[in-house]
């Protein structure tokens, strides 16, 4: 089990200087992937924190596949924490929406122009049946289809060296997900289908541009229903 010292945590929120304090110890290399972690309870008393405090901050870093929980084994550093660099900033930012919003912009237009020279003829299909789904949802509820149409596309650009974005980009997906409070499945499809168009066109730049209106529509959405709109 690792072991390792800190100073105690003394300001206002709590968790997120928990979570600070675990990704400042990640990037000195005090903490490894694979590292177990000590109990709850020496946790505790190492952050000089409550229960709850430590397990919302713990809760977050699950949430970031930076830790993961086995059953009745510990919890311990992502294995695979290496190959997403961009977990620790989305870590400390995740609750900044606007730069979570700007972080999957970023992300996703850069590989939808990829995906217009890359994607398949099933990766295409598989798209379009995504689309068919979210117009059938009678429930409006269909935030999974959502995410899948989008990991698609990202897989789609089949670039080892961008692999480990596409963790990050699910992350900042669910995210902004989390934050839309009404869901509108016909202006859904409309985008989606425009932006499947331009990739079966194989048409970078119009890929580009379709999944920006996309995109810029939900982040208006979100920052609108932020402040109260």
């Amino acid at each position: 089990m690792v072991e390792f010292k800190i100073d105690s945590v003394t300001r206002n929120t709590l968790s997120r200087q928990v979570l600070e304090k675990f990704i400042q110890l990640l990037m000195e290399g005090d903490l490894q992937p694979g590292d177990k972690l000590p109990p709850e309870m020496d946790l505790m008393h190492m952050f000089d924190v409550s229960r709850p405090v430590l397990r919302e901050a713990l809760s977050s870093l699950e949430t970031l596949e930076i830790v993961k929980r086995r059953p009745r084994g510990g919890t311990y550093i992502n294995e695979k924490i290496g190959s997403s660099p961009f977990r620790a900033m989305l870590a400390l930012s995740i609750n900044n929406v606007p730069a979570v919003i700007e972080a999957r912009m970023t992300l996703e237009l850069g590989l939808v122009t990829l995906a217009a020279e890359k994607i398949s003829e099933d990766q295409i299909a598989r798209l379009e049946e995504t689309i068919v789904a979210i117009a059938n949802t009678v429930d409006d509820d269909y935030g999974a289809l959502d995410r899948e149409f989008h990991r698609i596309i990202a897989e789609s650009a089949n670039n080892p060296v961008v692999s480990g974005m596409i963790d990050s980009l699910l992350i900042t997906h669910q995210k902004t997900d989390s934050l839309i409070t009404f869901r509108e499945p016909d202006i859904t499809v409309r985008h989606h289908s425009a932006i499947v168009k331009a990739l079966k066109g194989r048409d970078p730049v119009e890929a580009f541009k379709e999944m920006y209106n996309h995109l810029q529509y939900v982040r208006e959405k979100i920052l609108a229903n932020q402040k109260g709109v």
